[in-house]
């Protein structure tokens, strides 16, 4: 009995058992069959929402004037030649048109940041739950799944915060910019707006940005990293960093590879290819002419526009600046300061161009680098040296002198003063135009000393130079301080039959709705000079070019010129014109230290001046000056007939190589064309019997100069 009752017991407790176990698998079974239910009805409710999600897109109504949608009203300044110079915010912008982007770049750009473009509408959830997923499972974002259309939603309308609620309104967004506009326009306005780094909006904006180039001018390697910068323009810039910069490029290429887009070679000599940024200083790429842009500044201001007004009205402001002189002035200061070694901070240059004929501005830099100073010496006030003896030889022409006069080149003493020729020798008697070619320093002298300081003063007055000169006679070899500004215009009345001109940098203002609000009027000329000055004073600078001190800036075309150079080489200039063109150059040392090296107004100054005057008038040829012919005498042969005058008793000592003209009263010219028939009217006078004069001195005399009517304007 014990025993089958410890049988039953076993028993009793295997059925126990069994029956536990049962209960534990029944109830296992039963928690993963309401998992797999869970799962499936969460997939159930995504799908719903999906095709709920999709049908509301599919509703949503297009976005009306999206054609023509500004994202930023900013206002922007204008080349007269069409270039975009600068844009009033912190970066630059150029539009494209979708024809003229090339095609490698197009597939470069779907390649990488979307390639499904052309098929999606405007979102895809399939690639947003896929990236969430891997994100998920990173931990971090490491996929984004943002088409091109939805990252254009966000640049146009959103933030660029990471949060789901933006991620829902872009994708909304996007799906409306499908229904509104083709998927070409989309492109276009995408590639017109996204931010590339380094302060460029757009492609084009950023092939010149980092290339220097148009957008249609790159190479494949180059449109390829373009192409990889919208997804982080910082990192990958290759201002900043050029090694993530070649391997995104690299990345590109290997994708466009991928997807059949380029062959095989072209991927290998891609990818090898080397990088060659702008030699630009970057911030030219961001504001083409900084200085001039400063300048614009100033002018908008007299016209009653506050900064505020200007950087937040969407003004369109069209200047006179010549932007592939301008270019080339950028360079050409680099270039040539740089080959003469003059690399260090306080070693600077400014260029001025305008026409002397309807006084744009064509050309205008301050400094070698506006990112290191901002301070604009073309407004500095500055010893001229020689280039302010044109106007003691204007005085003397004014006061019936000709080129042909001889004057002697030797020591002269004017109380302790004893100026000397750069060079320490001297020629003896010598023709005037001879003295300003080979820029005589006592030649200069003894003719302010014969038509006085006053005279000398009262020319450079009218001329436009406004800045204090002393009554000494240091001034002829240009002791005082001038503007190049001043100096440059002053040469303008050299150029322009004896007018002088105001230079302005504003054509006219538009409004972002197109409307011009303001249109320059035409400029002023006012006759400060006779015709017959200027004739003569163009035909004498010639000289200084083709045969003088100015030989390193001869372009190959008629231009005059005169060369500047002050005590201990602080400063050197080069101020020379073409009949419709002056320029003016300063190179210098900013703390007044004399300079390291002999620079000279025939140096650098001159081969600055011949860069940027080569490209200035491409566009006129080999005109020449519109002046009556003026002859010049050789030396040997005014020297000739000053001793056979000397030989007759009859012939005054002193009298000059050419009799001056007798005049009679002629109608006063109002135009530089009647200038030019009053002057011819006095040539045909030559013939008639006139009072032979004892000394230049009493030679008939030209009217006074008249005082500028507007000095204010001038200045």
């Amino acid at each position: 009995m014990a025993r089958i009752r410890r049988s039953d017991r076993y028993s009793s407790e295997r059925e126990i058992a069994q029956a536990n176990i049962s209960r534990r698998r029944t109830k296992g079974s039963s928690f993963w069959s309401n998992i797999r239910t869970l799962i499936i009805f969460v997939i159930a409710c995504g799908l719903a929402g999906i095709v709920a999600f999709e049908l509301y897109l599919s509703s949503l109504s297009p976005i009306k004037n999206l054609d023509g949608f500004k994202p930023n009203i900013v206002t922007q300044f204008y080349s007269h030649d069409g270039e975009i110079i600068k844009t009033f915010t912190a970066y630059t912008s150029k539009k494209i048109d979708i024809e003229e982007v090339p095609e490698d770049f197009k597939k470069a750009l779907i390649a990488t940041e979307d390639k499904n473009f052309y098929s999606h509408h405007g979102y895809d959830l399939t690639g947003l739950a896929r990236s969430t997923i891997q994100n998920i499972l990173a931990g971090k974002v490491v996929q984004g799944a943002s088409t091109i259309t939805q990252q254009l939603a966000r640049i146009l309308f959103l933030s660029n915060e990471k949060t789901f609620d933006r991620k829902i309104k872009e994708i909304i967004i996007a799906a409306r910019i499908e229904k509104t506009i083709s998927k070409d326009k989309i492109l276009e306005m995408y590639i017109n707006n996204v931010y590339l780094g380094s302060g460029a909006y757009g492609v084009e904006s950023a092939a010149q940005t980092y290339f220097n180039k148009h957008l249609k001018n790159c190479t494949l390697p180059e449109l390829a990293l373009i192409a990889g910068l919208p997804q982080a323009p910082s990192v990958y810039s290759p201002f900043n960093n050029m090694d993530l910069a070649i391997q995104r490029r690299n990345q590109v290429l290997l994708r466009m590879y991928k997807m059949k887009y380029i062959t095989e070679e072209q991927y290998e000599t891609a990818k090898e290819a080397k990088v060659h940024l702008t030699s630009v200083p970057r911030f030219y790429t961001t504001n083409k002419a900084p200085y001039f842009t400063d300048y614009v500044m100033s002018e908008l201001e007299k016209l009653g526009f506050d900064e505020t007004d200007i950087s937040q009205g969407g003004y369109k402001i069209v200047t006179t600046l010549d932007y592939k002189t301008q270019e080339k002035l950028n360079d050409a200061i680099l270039k040539n300061m740089r080959n003469y070694g003059l690399t260090k901070k306080n070693q600077q240059a400014a260029v001025f161009s305008f026409s002397p004929v309807d006084g744009r501005i064509l050309a205008y830099a301050g400094g070698k680098d506006y990112t290191q100073s901002q301070y604009d010496r073309v407004q500095a006030i500055r010893p001229a040296g020689s280039a302010f003896k044109p106007f003691v030889y204007a005085a003397a022409l004014e006061h019936g002198y000709t080129p042909n006069d001889l004057i002697e080149d030797a020591p002269i003493t004017i109380g302790d003063w004893s100026p000397k020729n750069y060079s320490h020798k001297y020629k003896g008697k010598i023709p005037l135009y001879s003295a300003l070619m080979m820029s005589s320093n006592v030649c200069a002298v003894r003719l302010i000393k014969e038509v006085g300081i006053r005279s000398v003063i009262q020319t450079a007055r009218v001329l436009g130079i406004t800045t204090p000169l002393e009554y000494d006679y240091t001034i002829a070899l240009g002791s005082n301080g001038s503007k190049l500004f001043e100096l440059t215009r002053a040469y303008g009345a050299f150029a322009n039959g004896g007018y002088v001109v105001q230079p302005f940098a504003i054509e006219r203002i538009e409004t972002s709705r197109g409307k011009t609000v303001y249109r320059a009027p035409k400029a002023k000329a006012t006759r400060q000079i006779s015709l017959k000055t200027a004739a003569e004073m163009t035909a004498m600078l010639k000289t200084v070019i083709t045969n003088g001190t100015g030989r390193a800036a001869n372009i190959g075309v008629p231009c005059a010129g005169k060369t500047g150079t002050t005590d201990d080489y602080k400063d050197a200039s080069f101020v020379g014109y073409t009949p419709n063109i002056v320029t003016g150059v300063w190179v210098g040392n900013d703390d007044n230290t004399a300079a390291t090296k002999a620079i000279q107004g025939g140096t650098v100054p001159a081969l600055i001046w011949k860069d940027v005057m080569k490209t200035a008038t491409q566009e006129y040829g080999k005109v020449d000056f519109d002046y009556p012919e003026v002859k010049l005498i050789p030396t040997y042969l005014l020297k000739q007939n000053t001793k056979k005058e000397t030989d007759e008793p009859e012939q005054p000592e002193g009298q000059t190589a050419i009799p001056p003209v007798s005049e009679e009263p002629i109608r006063p010219a109002t135009t530089p064309a009647e200038a030019v028939q009053n002057f011819k009217k006095q040539q045909e006078q030559k013939n008639q019997t006139a009072p032979i004069p004892t000394t230049p001195a009493e030679t008939t005399k030209a009217p006074t100069p008249i005082p500028m009517a507007t000095p204010e304007s001038i200045r």
